[in-house]
């Protein structure tokens, strides 16, 4: 494994396309994808996110028909409630952003119903889940609402509720819905079934190790990160790139194939840039080395 810092260029780059947001989100590496499954002459390519959260990236690439079907999959209840209502039920998701109050109590009422994960009814919960990310410090679920309980900060709870944009995007993803499949599976059965498809371009961001517990929904054990491993590392001829937390677990489990670490700039949760790792399977690593453009050591 390379310990060679990796700068990731690509040849345009992309308007945010989802609705959330997300901690850690990858949409900047939408125009890095592009200018991949261009090198690779994927012809109708199918892009699958196994771990979706904001599918920043995804969306954006399927707005602009760089994508023939997106996979959107999430096991967490609340998260797959989300997008299978945007997609499914455009309609009445954007009403209940136009309508729904930027209020204490509201979200207080949302906060009760996410906390219930009634799944029978996957507007209310998909939409309680999007109310706290828009309404919450840093878009984090179990943060506080923005400007705190007495309301009296420079930021208040609709300081990242533009309902006009937020509405623009929600229709965009409507659009698209036919392009679009919701699932909530595993995410190791997703990579399995996915990786004996050519037209795959899959896009793997799973819970990081050290930022796990404080920031994903659905954190992983080091026994889960090593099931995971099992199923990418058997999967080395798909077309796939898996980021993580460059930290040496993941070094470890991932010592055979093309790894590089990459800087990515974060705003979120945390300032600055952030160095993680990418990994990449061998037709993808051997993209990367045909076109020396798409990174710099």
């Amino acid at each position: 494994m390379n310990s060679e810092l990796m700068s990731i260029r690509s040849t345009r780059r992309f308007a945010t396309a989802s609705p959330l947001r997300y901690p850690g989100g990858k949409a900047p590496l939408a125009g890095f994808f592009a200018d991949l499954i261009a090198e690779m002459k994927i012809e109708a390519p199918v892009y699958v996110e196994p771990f979706a959260g904001g599918v920043g990236a995804g969306l954006a690439l399927l707005r602009d028909d760089l994508i023939h079907r997106l996979v959107i999959n999430d096991i967490d209840g609340a998260v797959y409630c989300f997008w299978k209502s945007i997609v499914e039920n455009t309609a009445a998701f954007v009403d209940l952003v136009a309508d729904t109050p930027l209020t204490l109590d509201e979200w207080n009422r949302q906060k009760a119903v996410y906390r219930a994960g009634d799944e029978r009814n996957p507007l209310a919960l998909g939409f309680s889940f999007f109310y706290l990310n828009r309404t919450n410090r840093s878009g984090i679920l179990h943060a506080g609402v923005i400007g705190g309980k007495s309301q009296a900060g420079t930021y208040r709870i609709d300081a990242r509720f533009n309902r006009d944009d937020l509405i623009r995007r929600v229709e965009s993803i409507g659009s698209n819905s036919e392009r679009i499949t919701v699932t909530d599976h595993d995410g190791r059965r997703v990579v399995r079934e996915h990786s004996t498809n050519p037209d795959v371009f899959m896009y793997i961001d799973p819970p990081y190790v050290d930022m796990g517990s404080s920031l994903y929904l659905n954190a992983f054990t080091h026994r889960d990160h090593a099931e995971l491993a099992e199923d990418i590392n058997a999967a080395e001829d798909a077309n796939w790139v898996l980021t993580y937390d460059a930290v040496p677990l993941i070094r470890e489990l991932y010592e055979k194939q093309f790894a590089r670490e990459y800087e990515l700039t974060y705003s979120a949760y945390r300032p600055g840039k952030a160095r993680e790792l990418l990994v990449a399977s061998v037709p993808v690593a051997r993209a990367l080395n045909a076109r020396a453009s798409l990174v710099m050591a």
